[in-house]
């Protein structure tokens, strides 16, 4: 692990085309377009995959290892709503030590092998008074308070040096996501997510600071893997799981890691099966 978050090694093509091809090679060719990137609490969604197959990153040629608590730390190739797909149970953060290149390596992995489209989520915080912990969030746009991951010398195999960032979330994916919502009854919001180092929950006058600034939701990833998706031409659809509400100045109140994978938890059934129909109709977006 590397603490400079600008300290890209040499030849870092090389490591992701080793990492596709070990993964290609582990799933016979069979290569999705689709991949998901699930957050804290949230891995119980690739259990409901059809004929998994499971590969823990420790055998994946230049993966990093998940460390956090609800990442089990798999990439599992299975069927989801009919298609293949490439899930990561677990993701890695910039808390727990990592350099900006390595929370953003699966991503262009991913590009290497041919993914087109990616769905992220993450367990979130609220600040916007409405949302309660056990809502769903689809991440309109963002506030990144991360280090980006393309600072430094500029991946012209990737993308350009200024990518646009506008539409970081996909308009059609958010359509198509909205429409499944009414039609089973799914009640979602549609805000923006605030992204902070961590690994410290925040302090009420944060909470407030992030509410004044525009943000819905707050967490401590996500951001720098859409950033590295958009820059390397992918298609994203974000998700938060709301799993606990900013609090002001209260006796008796503390931030409870647990109870964030106990709420996460408790959505998995809800988000797997609208992420199941988007990646079903994906032609209609």
């Amino acid at each position: 692990m590397q603490n400079n978050p600008n300290t890209v090694p040499e030849k870092t093509d090389h490591f992701w085309n080793d990492s596709a091809a070990f993964i290609a090679e582990r799933i016979n060719g069979e290569i999705p377009e689709t991949a998901v990137i699930l957050g804290s609490g949230l891995g119980l969604m690739a259990e409901k995959t059809e004929r998994p197959v499971v590969i823990p990153y420790a055998e994946i040629p230049h993966f990093a290892q998940s460390t956090a608590t609800g990442h089990k730390g798999n990439l599992i190739c299975g069927m989801l709503g009919g298609k293949r797909v490439l899930l990561m149970q677990g993701r890695f953060h910039y808390y727990e030590g990592y350099a900006m290149h390595e929370v953003a390596y699966p991503v262009r992995v991913f590009r290497c092998l041919g993914v087109k489209t990616l769905f992220v989520s993450n367990a979130a915080g609220s600040v916007n008074s409405a949302y309660k912990a056990g809502d769903m969030m689809i991440i309109r746009d963002h506030i990144n308070l991360l280090p980006n991951p393309l600072v430094g010398k500029n991946i012209d195999g990737m993308g350009p040096r200024f990518p646009d960032m506008t539409h970081a979330y996909d308009r059609s994916l958010i359509r198509l996501a909205e429409k499944i919502a009414s039609e089973h009854g799914i009640r979602l919001h549609k805000g923006v997510y605030l992204a902070n180092s961590g690994p410290s929950f925040e302090t009420p006058a944060e909470y407030n600071f992030f509410r004044i600034i525009g943000a819905d939701a707050v967490g401590m990833s996500t951001t720098p893997e859409v950033i590295a998706a958009r820059h390397c031409g992918l298609r994203v659809f974000g998700m938060s799981v709301i799993t606990n509400e900013a609090h002001e100045f209260s006796d008796g109140y503390m931030n409870d890691g647990n109870e964030v994978i106990e709420a996460a938890n408790k959505a998995v059934a809800v988000m797997s099966f609208l992420f199941a129909e988007m990646i079903r109709r994906l032609d209609e977006a």
